[in-house]
């Protein structure tokens, strides 16, 4: 009688990095992906919050921006044009980023499976907090539908992805307590009849005595209390771990944390041996 092993699932490297700037996080990407692309280091899921930032792909521009470049800069907010696609989105504290670079090539040489795949993830964490996401047809991410006349639907998370080799990097932009005032510069992914919401607000809606002095988000002019990361209802560390738990499910992989300074000795022990065999 023979016995059939089950093999073991590809490891995937989880390093959080706390809050730091759109410039930092995204070379850090290009370094990590060049690295997989050569097959010198393993799969990583980079998990964070930028400071505030508009981000729009090359192949749009910045058509959707509300506010001229000078007040940006007034209001602290920086403005980068990337390599994803997909049109304007804001990024800030409150917010999850989590940029997968991973080989598809391995089990998934699809980009649409991958895309739905990454709005299923953000829909699984949405479920675990009692909160039905769905997809919108032509608007890749995580939405909240409206169901009473005068609400608008609701983004939730947002997808830009780029792949290069069947390499991933970019990926999802998750509103946990983020300030949602300032999706209100921009037309978010170049939709002008719907909203945006958080985690928070949604969680809030269901039962509004968790926090009283939260108006509802089914409203596109509302005001929004600061966000804290450290939240009392949506705690940002408890959403992280929801989210890696969700990631090893759908992508089938086995997590493994590291730090930072851990995920930057295996880029430069990798880099270094990569020299040495050349």
């Amino acid at each position: 009688m023979s016995l059939s092993l089950k093999q073991p699932r590809p490891q995937v490297n989880i390093c959080r990095l706390g809050r730091i700037s759109y410039r930092e996080g995204w070379a850090l990407q290009r370094q990590v992906a060049g690295l997989r692309k050569r097959g010198l280091i393993d799969d990583t899921l980079l998990l964070l919050e930028h400071d505030p930032v508009i981000t729009y792909g090359r192949n749009v521009g910045a058509g959707s921006l509300l506010i001229d470049h000078d007040e940006l800069s007034i209001q602290g907010i920086e403005l980068v044009e990337t390599d994803r696609g997909g049109d304007a989105t804001y990024h800030g504290p409150g917010q999850l980023v989590a940029y997968p670079i991973i080989d598809l090539k391995v089990d998934m040489r699809d980009i649409r499976r991958y895309v739905w795949t990454l709005e299923e993830w953000m829909i699984s964490v949405m479920a675990e907090y009692g909160v039905v996401g769905e997809r919108l047809e032509g608007a890749p991410g995580a939405w909240v539908m409206a169901d009473s006349p005068g609400e608008l639907d609701r983004k939730m998370g947002a997808v830009g992805v780029r792949l290069s080799r069947w390499v991933t990097h970019h990926g999802i932009g998750f509103n946990v307590n983020t300030d949602l005032s300032h999706f209100k510069l921009i037309i978010p992914c170049g939709l002008i009849d719907k909203g945006v919401t958080s985690l928070r607000a949604e969680r809030t809606q269901l039962d509004p005595q968790l926090d009283p002095q939260l108006d509802s988000p089914h409203s596109p002019h509302k005001s929004v209390i600061e966000p804290v990361t450290q939240d009392p209802l949506v705690d940002f560390h408890t959403v992280q771990d929801q989210f890696i738990n969700q990631f090893s499910r759908l992508f089938q992989r086995e997590p493994i944390e590291r730090s930072l300074q851990d995920l930057q000795q295996m880029i430069a022990n990798a880099t270094q041996n990569e020299q040495e065999s050349s």
